[in-house]
């Protein structure tokens, strides 16, 4: 009895974090898979349909441009959102001085609301004053259509996601890096090991074990994009900013198909719990 009286505390908040995660994410989840076998207007009783709405969403003219889209959205997030942070704390971790708010800058883009910094942005890329232009012009290159041209809209969504999110990535390296016993680096550096060689040979082994989880980490992530095409493009120009995660939002609020947009979102779901599977077992495979 006592030492249920002394845990108590701690099933409360356990209790209060199960409740969240069934409410807000295990029964929105049930509720998807439910629905992407239904056509229902949320109106009248709901209908089941079977396979249609699954048949309906890749019947749709954007799907394959907003998978497309999707996977190199994906591949140019891990080019700069994956190494770029990666590289900052490289850096952080050789500084001795001003390392603590050099942190902080590096965070602050965190600590700001999406739709803040999505809205900097907008002011950053607008073809008239924004800043990038305002920066292209002085140097006396030609400005770009950041968001208004196909060939630089999409990785114009990469660099704010990137900008967005890098903080708490470069952290999480930076930790890493800092448990790596010192010894290592100056065996390195006595056997004439320069800091590139020291990098490949000490400091990416011993960081091998986060540099995989947040591989996967990263790739759900971007794979679920949609705050970025909604408030900077609206998924143009063309479709070429189109997202899945977009796409199932114009399902849902756009042509009022809950079913299609859940037989959708059931597509990218299984789609990364595939990839998650085969990236945990080759972790464990890589560990044995």
């Amino acid at each position: 009895m006592r030492i249920l009286r002394r845990n108590l505390t701690a099933y409360g908040f356990l209790c209060a974090a199960l409740f969240c995660f069934t409410v807000f994410a295990w029964y929105p989840m049930v509720r998807e898979f439910i629905l992407s076998f239904q056509r229902t207007d949320l109106i009248n009783p709901p209908e089941w349909v079977g396979l249609d709405n699954f048949k309906a969403a890749v019947a749709d003219p954007a799907f394959g441009e907003a998978w497309l889209n999707t996977v190199e959205f994906t591949a140019l997030a891990l080019l700069c959102g994956y190494a770029v942070p990666f590289a900052v704390a490289l850096v952080l971790n050789e500084l001795r001085h001003a390392r603590a708010y050099l942190r902080f800058v590096v965070y602050l883009p965190v600590m700001l609301p999406p739709i803040v910094a999505v809205l900097l942005f907008r002011w950053f890329y607008d073809p008239g004053p924004g800043l990038f232009n305002q920066i292209l012009d002085f140097f006396h290159l030609p400005t770009l259509a950041w968001l208004d041209s196909s060939s630089t809209a999409l990785i114009s969504l990469v660099i704010v996601s990137t900008w967005m999110n890098m903080g708490s990535a470069t952290l999480i390296y930076l930790a890493a890096l800092q448990n790596i016993p010192p010894e290592l680096y100056e065996a390195a550096e006595l056997d004439g090991a320069g800091i590139v060689k020291r990098i490949r040979h000490v400091t990416i082994p011993q960081t091998r074990l986060i540099l995989l989880l947040m591989l996967m980490l990263q790739i759900v992530a971007t794979m679920q994009v949609f705050i970025e095409p909604y408030m900077l493009t609206g998924g143009g120009p063309e479709n070429a900013t189109v997202s899945v995660a977009y796409l199932m939002y114009q399902f849902a609020f756009s042509q009022m198909n809950y079913g299609q947009a859940g037989a959708l979102g059931m597509m990218l779901m299984l789609a990364l719990l595939v990839f998650a599977a085969f990236q945990l077992r080759t972790t464990r495979e890589d560990q044995a």
